[in-house]
């Protein structure tokens, strides 16, 4: 059985802000207000969120890893509208520069029987992290003028 090839995705932004004040919106799980995309998240206890977007699609991932002191979490996704599977993701923050830099990155595979190519799948994850990197910068109300 021939083993599917990993792709990856990534993308990562600098704020004025303090990396705390970054990690308060970007480190709970349980909220992605700051991201423009989505409509609602809801946590269950056992920490997987259900996520709806604002075109309704829906999404349901879990929290695998979560280090508040190093401001970093990782989770998978279990079900998805997009083209891939195997899905883990990082969101990190870091010092820079005076201010913070997130990255957000993640490993997957395309689903199977998808006639699309490597960057065909790999976009709308990026697309994804662009959104969410700008309304975070919204949220922090460093929106540029």
């Amino acid at each position: 059985m021939p083993t599917e090839i990993m792709l990856s995705a990534e993308a990562s932004a600098s704020y004025r802000a303090t990396p705390a004040q970054v990690w308060a919106l970007v480190g709970q799980f349980g909220s992605l207000a700051w991201h423009p995309a989505v409509a609602s998240t809801v946590l269950a206890p056992d920490l997987q969120r259900t996520v709806t977007t604002r075109d309704g699609a829906v999404l349901v991932e879990a929290l695998l890893a979560f280090d508040d002191a190093a401001r970093s979490l990782r989770y998978r996704i279990i079900d998805s509208p997009l083209p891939v599977v195997g899905y883990v993701s990082t969101l990190s923050v870091a010092a820079d520069n005076g201010g913070a830099r997130v990255s957000w990155r993640s490993e997957f595979q395309r689903k199977p029987g998808l006639a699309l190519s490597d960057a065909e799948v790999c976009a709308p994850v990026v697309g994804i992290y662009r959104a969410g990197l700008d309304g975070l910068r919204v949220a922090l109300g460093e929106a540029a003028g």
